[in-house]
């Protein structure tokens, strides 16, 4: 047996028994695959939207498709694109519920398309695309298009394996609860240091406040484009080995082997899943509150605090609040539940949002009374990241309690849309920002914001944030899945499979 297995810790911290179900060396397998794959996750969602205005300059005002001008242009782009790819999330939880291989339904994909994503990734970043071209522009845009596709084909099934590795909710909460740390982790190192890569070599073009010369825009965004590639050729060849990882020293145990359903089918399905769809409501209201963490706030930093690299000090200062919030949620969900923890740290966030743009930024003392806020939204973005898997996965239970069928991959589905179109209203609502601040990247005075410009790109990461807190906790006062009801329903589960002759567990090959 792996030492791992045996680890004390290990088994401790994700509540795992040596050689019964679920073991510690899957957990941490699983959580590593989360890691890698955040890689790639956080260089799209992050920065491609800012290798399009910055590298490329289709934010400037010299660039127009048609009659719309460019920085609208990249803003429907990444709109359109992530809501085209979140719909898609469905037809491929479908897929996975249809898939029956010797390995089982979710841990192939892992396999199978890890080397496609690189591709796309390293396309997305490719350094021939032409500054301010049209035909650069739609190509750029299909090849985003085709890497939605084959990341979906992974993420789907990357979430839906929790459920099939245990269906005990205090154990998968655990299991996930790391996982999300892994994934944070992930996403907060690509976040942190491509800021500080960029704005180190670009300095060279830059005035003493921070500001690139008018002579040097050029120059300027050719290094950027280079970077950006280089970075994100770095982080392919980090995140690959941890795809195969994973699907290497998993196993699925509760995968269904009834007959493949259809489409249809699962549709059908999830709007049986009630309890599924408040999620989804939720999710969706809440698509904006993190907006600040996207383009937006990297924008903010750039042309308002003049420094680019000060954009990682924003996402560092929400890390200590979240990784207080993810240690916390397993003993949070056990004595308040899920669904009150949830509600209650995101109305606590709601109001530091607020507050923080009530206080303004134009001031040290301001800038201070943020920077607190931000460690203290660290707390909404950790119980999030977490509990909103585990809720999920007692879906599962919920609808195979109420069903007969689990349907793994139409419910985590549901998750990975939510993330898309987070990831959808963040990148939009960052470069309408960019728009309405009326920043112009290429402006020959080298004045690319006014004074009124900063007060509305401000208003709208800010104002938008809380209002879309506040939101997301509507539709879970209608959230009825509880941890003791969660246990019932396996308890009954479990019986009724008895009662058929049906193996309460299902294997996969080693």
């Amino acid at each position: 047996m792996s030492k791992l297995n045996d680890s004390k810790l290990l088994n401790t911290l994700f509540g795992t028994t040596p050689g019964k179900g679920v073991q510690a060396k899957e957990a941490v397998a699983y959580s590593i695959s989360g890691f890698g794959q955040n890689f790639i996750c956080t260089i799209i969602g992050s920065y491609l939207t800012v290798f399009l205005t910055e590298a490329l300059l289709f934010g400037s005002k010299d660039f127009k498709i048609g009659a719309v001008e460019g920085t609208m242009a990249v803003a429907f782009l990444m709109l359109g694109v992530r809501i085209f790819d979140a719909f898609n999330d469905p037809i491929m939880g479908s897929i996975v519920d249809k898939t029956r291989t010797k390995w089982g339904k979710c841990r192939p994909y892992l396999k199978w398309m890890a080397i496609p994503i690189a591709v796309m990734t390293l396309l997305c970043f490719l350094p021939l695309y032409k500054a301010q071209s049209v035909g650069s522009f739609i190509g750029i845009a299909c090849v985003y298009t085709v890497w939605s596709v084959v990341y979906t084909v992974a993420d789907v099934p990357y979430w839906g394996l929790s459920t099939c590795l245990t269906n005990d909710t205090e154990v998968r909460g655990k299991i996930l609860t790391v996982a999300r740390l892994a994934c944070t982790l992930g996403a907060g190192i690509v976040t942190v240091l491509v800021p500080i890569i960029t704005s180190a070599v670009t300095a060279k073009y830059k005035d003493a406040a921070g500001i690139v010369k008018p002579e040097f825009i050029y120059e300027n965004a050719n290094t950027l484009k280079w970077t950006y590639f280089i970075c994100a050729l770095v982080l392919v060849v980090f995140a690959l080995p941890t795809f195969f990882y994973g699907f290497k020293n998993t196993r699925e145990r509760f995968t269904s082997t009834d007959e493949a359903p259809s489409l249809g089918h699962n549709l059908k399905l999830l709007f049986k899943n009630k309890q599924l769809l408040l999620i989804v409501l939720s999710g969706i209201l809440g698509g904006a509150r993190m907006v600040y963490t996207y383009t937006g706030g990297l924008y903010f930093a750039k042309y308002v605090l003049n420094q680019e690299s000060i954009y990682s000090l924003i996402t560092l200062l929400v890390v200590p609040g979240g990784l207080i919030a993810s240690v916390l949620v397993p003993w949070m969900s056990k004595k308040f539940t899920k669904k009150w923890a949830y509600i209650v740290i995101h109305l606590f966030g709601a109001v530091v949002m607020f507050i923080m743009y009530f206080v303004g930024y134009d001031a040290t003392w301001k800038l201070i009374v943020c920077a607190i806020g931000l460690v203290c939204l660290g707390l909404p973005q950790g119980v999030n990241n977490i509990i909103t898997y585990a809720m999920i996965g007692d879906t599962v239970d919920y609808l195979e309690w109420k069903t007969g069928e689990r349907g793994e991959g139409i419910c985590f589905a549901m998750q990975t849309l939510i993330n898309k179109i987070g990831m959808a209203v963040g990148a939009f609502v960052g470069v309408l920002a960019y728009y309405v601040a009326d920043i112009n990247p290429t402006a020959a005075d080298g004045v690319y914001i006014s004074a009124d410009g900063k007060t509305l790109l401000w208003n709208m990461l800010v104002l938008t944030g809380a209002v879309s807190m506040f939101l997301t906790c509507v539709p879970m006062f209608f959230y009825k899945i509880t941890e003791k009801k969660q246990k019932q329903m396996v308890a009954e589960i479990a019986e009724r499979k008895i009662a058929e002759g049906k193996s309460v567990e299902t294997s996969t090959e080693e």
